[in-house]
């Protein structure tokens, strides 16, 4: 099941209750989903715990022993009594995300199962805003993943989430994903998540999102090199090419001042950067000048880019402009296949 699904799916699943379990290869987007769930379900419910954030709390079980989740035992009145941990919310509302369940040791996964189906784990009781959601690397992954106990793996209702271009591309632009990076996920969609455990180093989700950090540094000196240790060496190779026609393409000032006479790239890549330079600048005031210019432009870069323009800033899709555009290449728009 891809992202954008998931996202509508878990609020449902929130309101009757039932936990969820995620499973994916390393770094596909796992936790960005579920943090993105997470804010939206608590609106501006106040934090209640010093690990909120966002209306999440992130427990990674794999750093954890059971006792960090039951608690310490206390003397009280000739009884034993728990003392829970800090982490765990007492009011408002949010999502408990245990990620790493499975890289956890079995004896914390035991602990965890109580939390899970009873929603309380010692003394501690889960309030009735929060749900919780779990995820994990498959046992192919080689990520050190333990198997699922059967009564514990009986609690959750399962889910793979599946990569998918179109949803991280929308979650970049939103992100402020380095368009560079962007760009190059349109022209090499085949090396955006292309994970390989027999290999130390791949290009996922993740590691591109590491990639754009990198590049908001000076790293020009070491460019390859660093990039390659971020994606791998294959990735890298194609990415540095890919950034030169980058860098080469007409910049979007000179684009929204001369939208008939700037030069339209003949190189597909370099085609595929302007879109996506276009898609993250484009304001409504320049739509007019702007799509101008995209109708020079071959037919499917067209779509390309007001799609990902509409994608990012909605209000573009009201402009007299795009309407207009919309209207002649209608029979397109309806039958068009993104990527």
């Amino acid at each position: 099941m891809k992202s954008s699904q998931i996202t509508t799916l878990l609020p449902k699943l929130f309101g009757a209750k039932q936990p969820t379990m995620l499973w994916g290869s390393p770094g596909v987007g796992k936790s960005n989903t579920v943090a993105q769930v997470a804010k939206a379900y608590a609106g501006k419910s106040a934090p209640t715990t010093k690990y909120y954030s966002d209306g999440l709390i992130d427990i990674r079980l794999s750093m954890m022993d059971s006792v960090d989740l039951r608690g310490i035992p206390v003397a009280k009145d000739g009884m034993t009594l728990w003392m829970p941990p800090d982490m765990f919310p007492r009011s408002g509302k949010g999502v408990i995300f245990l990620d790493e369940i499975v890289q956890a040791i079995p004896t914390v996964q035991s602990a965890a199962s109580q939390l899970i189906l009873d929603r309380r784990i010692g003394d501690y009781k889960l309030p009735d805003g929060w749900a919780v959601v779990a995820a994990g690397n498959r046992t192919t992954d080689r990520a050190s993943a333990h198997r699922m106990p059967s009564h514990i793996a009986n609690r959750f209702t399962h889910i793979n989430y599946q990569f998918d271009l179109d949803d991280w591309i929308e979650w970049a632009f939103g992100k402020g994903v380095n368009p560079m990076v962007i760009a190059f996920a349109g022209f090499k969609p085949d090396l955006v998540n292309k994970f390989n455990p027999s290999e130390l180093v791949n290009p996922t989700p993740r590691s591109w999102e590491f990639v754009s950090n990198i590049l908001s540094q000076d790293v020009d000196d070491c460019m390859l090199e660093v990039i390659a240790g971020t994606v791998g060496e294959g990735a890298a190779t194609e990415f540095v090419g890919f950034i030169r026609v980058f860098r080469e393409m007409p910049d979007y000032e000179t684009i929204c001042k001369r939208p008939a006479g700037t030069k339209i790239p003949e190189n597909v890549a370099a085609r595929y950067a302007v879109s996506t330079m276009l898609a993250q600048r484009t304001q409504n005031s320049d739509m007019k000048a702007v799509m101008q210019y995209v109708n020079r432009m071959p037919t499917e870069f067209q779509i390309l880019t007001m799609l990902d323009c509409t994608k990012r800033n909605k209000r573009l899709a009201e402009t007299s402009a795009y309407i207009n555009w919309a209207a002649q290449n209608k029979d397109i728009l309806l039958n068009a296949t993104v990527r």
